[in-house]
């Protein structure tokens, strides 16, 4: 029978700049580097924490363990950094997190940014053919040799299962491809796999309890998203009581990568509207940086 571990695990986190923490939480398969397309940015104002999740990157475990977990492990994180308050964001399956964790701890949340993700998750994804799976090994081979290679992007990047992934087939997207997500891929444990499919088999459904979540939300969805429908983002958006949405013609999950500047954005333009959700209630707590700001591990 195999083991289940029932205690928090210590997690690999990535901390960068200073200010009013930002737990940033990546989706599957991620790691705490693969949000950097959130953290670089944000860190320039504010301090962010991106762990990778048990399972995943440099999280490592050797027992089976449940969704939930998860959430044991982030508790656990900050509690141990002390951080009293903070703004999360969430990335798909990191979103869901998120969303957990607002609903467990509401007074430590004071916001969401919700990208790609749902409190009812709904795919549209095709069957996957072995020629999809061909042409994504051939690709991604190619393009971690030769990051944003337009032959490359053309004659399979197209024909790969990228194509579900984003619509806009730029070099920008794939450099993050070949730098992110494939480490990601090849890090990510069978454990993590069997977590998350066993959550989504039991049929993970939170609308009916996202009315308890009143602090402000920003939820972000790409219209073409085939892994976490735009209509499910959108009906999270309309159960959260201070939600505010915006959907992404012409983008699919991994949106935040094809029009990175777009994203980054709306979120500044959120983060000015609502400064609650960055304000500490009376004054600043959480991780120490280094005195300029650089990133540092934990």
């Amino acid at each position: 029978m195999p083991q289940t571990v029932s205690q928090a695990t210590p997690l690999h986190t990535l901390v960068q700049g200073q200010g009013f923490p930002i737990l940033c939480l990546h989706g599957h398969p991620g790691s705490g580097d693969s949000l950097s397309v959130f953290t670089q940015h944000l860190s320039q104002r504010f301090l962010t924490i991106a762990p990778d999740l048990r399972g995943y990157g440099r999280s490592r475990t050797q027992a089976t363990f449940a969704m939930t977990d998860h959430l044991d492990d982030l508790e656990a994180l900050l509690d141990r950094q002390q951080v009293s308050r903070c703004l999360l964001l969430g990335w798909s399956l990191g979103g869901i997190l998120a969303l957990e964790l607002a609903l467990r701890q509401p007074d430590r949340v004071s916001g969401l940014i919700l990208v790609a993700t749902a409190a009812r998750p709904r795919s549209s994804h095709p069957a996957i053919s072995w020629q999809d799976n061909a042409y994504t090994g051939v690709a991604s081979l190619l393009n971690w040799l030769s990051p944003g290679w337009q032959w490359n992007i053309e004659t399979f990047g197209q024909r790969s299962l990228y194509r579900y992934l984003i619509q806009q087939h730029t070099p920008t997207a794939y450099h993050y491809f070949a730098k992110e997500a494939l480490p990601a891929y090849l890090q990510t444990s069978g454990h993590a796999t069997r977590a998350l499919y066993v959550a989504l088999q039991q049929g993970y459904n939170r609308l009916a309890d996202l009315s308890r979540i009143q602090c402000p939300c920003l939820v972000l969805a790409g219209a073409d998203d085939r892994h976490i429908t735009a209509a499910s983002s959108l009906e999270t958006a309309q159960h959260l009581p201070n939600a505010q949405w915006h959907c992404y013609p012409n983008t699919a999950h991994l949106f935040p990568w094809e029009i990175p500047d777009v994203v980054r954005r709306d979120i500044d333009q959120w983060l000015a509207h609502n400064p609650d959700v960055v304000t500490p209630l009376t004054k600043p707590w959480g991780l120490s940086a280094t005195p300029d700001g650089n990133r540092r591990k934990l």
